[in-house]
């Protein structure tokens, strides 16, 4: 053989082999089996858009989609509460969307739990078998927070199952939208967008990882076909055939997701803001938020101060109620915000400078302090005093004690001479261990039990119960003035006064603060109602039995009957020769701070006035106020 027929054969077959991989690797990017052609319904009975729905966030969603499907493009859909539904016609239907929120535990909505359990029972029923809902296309969407782990849209997970193994043929993947992650809005509307696109005719391809889209195929034709020069893969490989070469994937730029990858997105979106802003709350940079409080009103105009100004000397008038973290664990039935901000396990978001925080919320606070020159009862003294906080209050909402600068920006307060109270629901111990002095630290304790404490606060943590004994472990090393805030509801918690009074030991508090849950209104987010709301004689049975319970360790100090409030005290510590002493000394505690040197409780307490006392015939009002009551004008029944 000559060398240059030699050459020849090997060119050929160079060609050859080249020619060969590059069709076999345009076949494996083409060979998607084709599943079928979703055209509309040929039906005329209309599809079903079931709502599975808790807190409304479901339902409006729903409607959003039923919008787009029947007005926008002609789609018949009916919308479907699955409480008004008979499970047993689902074979009936040939098309179903669903709209699944997954609720406490992992478990359904309460309008959806016989429609729910009907699908587990009947799927698992070998008399129904696997084509029982084989004329039926559907598609569902969940609704959740991936901050609860595994339990994350488990109920649109369980449902995709259930529907697939009763041979339901689905559209689409299991749609997955977080409720505090910030992008549910993008992640529906893009979801739905597909569902019009399958339900229109789109073609619907599928291979060994799932479901294509026919504009995911088009875009994949299109990498394929662009032979112009710089494509980039323009050499391909045996090892690109197998395929295990480069992903087409588009490499994600940290900087173009505003930071989501790096935690520095901002906690409070667009919608919470609006929301928070709604209910009355000034905004402060990206995380905080301040917002005067009606006894703040209510002292400025002469009428009284809180529970906080009978107990421990506030003066209302001068006191700021802020947060520097909006963001909280717990998503409590009693929540007065209505679970309008933000929720998380851990600080994920871009953080503000405490400096920034504290001068901006004087300064908001002064403002709205301002807009009451003018009002009755309101005098020049007392308003130049309101310009003048003295008190801040770090319990407005959220957990404070997430932020990450906490400790800066209560010695900036300090440096003020502002003193704080900080509430902290007992989900980060070693928070409350690092903690440097404040005025008053309190843990919210509202249950006694491990399932109520579930029940009441639903916390994020799946280690809650471990985190709230710790939380109060920890509260046991302070040396300042320390209390345990009791908020009593009603049907809830009110029957285990022996379970709390075993608690008092872990802690050994100063103080423990009794008080009626404060109806807000009916919300979608809690099954409360004003039943659940005690009355003051309830909340003194509850104290004096709680008080008996310590064996003399706690009595009952004082009271606010405006606020069903009751408070007991260390007998020991805090009643000297008879005569309590609950109020505090803030100008001694400014000094304490200043000085560095360590110093607990008893070196800044005050004498309690009379009629602050438990029992005094005022009940907690402060005699040198003027008592105000609303004429409440009934109309009658005809």
């Amino acid at each position: 053989m000559t060398p240059s027929s030699l050459s020849t054969r090997l060119t050929l077959f160079a060609l050859l082999s080249a020619t060969t991989f590059y069709f076999l690797y345009k076949f494996r990017r083409r060979c998607l089996k084709p599943l079928k052609h979703l055209p509309l319904n040929p039906n005329p009975r209309p599809g079903k858009l079931f709502f599975l729905s808790q807190t409304g966030t479901s339902k409006a969603l729903s409607q959003r989609l039923l919008d787009l499907l029947s007005s926008k493009n002609n789609i018949p859909f009916d919308l479907v509460d699955p409480q008004t539904y008979e499970p047993e016609d689902l074979p009936k239907e040939s098309l179903i969307i669903i709209i699944a929120s997954t609720w406490e535990d992992g478990n359904p909505p309460q309008n959806s739990k016989f429609f729910v359990n009907w699908l587990a029972e009947i799927s698992t029923d070998f008399r129904a078998g696997n084509l029982l809902l084989s004329d039926c296309k559907f598609a569902v969407f969940g609704v959740g927070s991936r901050l609860y782990g595994d339990t994350f849209n488990a109920v649109a997970r369980d449902l995709g199952k259930r529907l697939r193994g009763l041979g339901a043929t689905e559209m689409l993947p299991v749609g997955e939208g977080d409720v505090d992650g910030g992008e549910l809005e993008s992640v529906f509307e893009g979801w739905s967008e597909k569902v019009v696109t399958v339900l229109k005719g789109g073609l619907v391809m599928e291979n060994e990882n799932g479901i294509v889209y026919e504009s995911d195929v088009e875009s994949l034709e299109s990498d394929d076909d662009d032979d112009g020069e710089g494509g980039g893969e323009d050499i391909v490989d045996l090892e690109d055939i197998a395929g295990k070469g480069p992903s087409r994937k588009k490499s994600v730029n940290v900087a173009e997701t505003n930071g989501k990858l790096d935690g520095k997105r901002e906690m409070v979106t667009p919608v919470i803001r609006a929301n928070l802003e709604k209910q009355g709350y000034k905004i402060i940079g990206s995380h905080s938020g301040v917002k005067i409080c009606r006894w703040t009103k209510s002292q400025l105009r002469g009428r009284g101060g809180c529970y906080k100004h009978s107990f421990y000397g506030i003066e209302s008038h001068r006191c700021m109620e802020a947060t520097p973290s909006l963001a909280c664990a717990n998503k409590c039935v009693f929540c007065w915000r209505h679970h309008t901000n933000p929720v998380g396990k851990s600080w994920q978001w871009k953080m503000d400078d405490p400096l920034e925080i504290v001068n901006t919320a004087i300064d908001l606070h002064t403002k709205m302090i301002k807009q009451t020159k003018g009002v009755p009862g309101v005098t020049q003294e007392r308003l130049m005093e309101g310009l003048s906080p003295r008190h801040c209050a770090l319990s407005l909402v959220g957990e404070p004690i997430m932020y990450p600068e906490i400790n800066a920006l209560v010695d900036e307060l300090h440096r003020r001479r502002i003193s704080t109270f900080l509430v902290t629901n007992a989900q980060f111990p070693e928070k409350i261990k690092m903690l440097k002095p404040v005025t008053q630290l309190y843990v919210s304790v509202d249950a006694a039990t491990k399932d109520n404490l579930k029940a009441i606060d639903r916390p994020l943590f799946g280690d809650f119960w471990e985190r709230f004994i710790d939380s109060l472990k920890a509260l046991k090393e302070k040396h300042q003035r320390t209390v345990y805030r009791l908020t009593l509801v009603k049907g809830w918690n009110t029957e285990d006064v022996e379970a709390y009074s075993k608690l008092f030991v872990l802690g050994k508090p100063d103080f423990v603060e009794i008080k009626g849950v404060t109806y807000c209104g009916s919300s979608a987010t809690s099954k409360l109602t004003m039943e659940n709301v005690p009355w003051h004689s309830d909340v003194r049975a509850f104290s004096e039995a709680l008080a008996l319970k310590s064996e003399g360790e706690y009595e009952v100090a004082c009271e606010h009957a405006h606020s069903c409030c009751v408070l007991l005290a260390k007998t020991e510590k805090f009643k000297v020769n008879g005569q309590w002493h609950t109020w505090i000394d803030y100008e001694k505690f400014h000094d304490l701070v200043a000085s560095g040197r360590p110093f607990d409780s008893e070196d800044y307490m005050a004498l309690t006035p009379s009629w602050a006392v438990y029992g005094a015939e005022e009940g907690g009002f402060d005699p040198d106020q003027s008592r105000y009551k609303k004429e409440r004008h009934h109309k009658s029944k005809r």
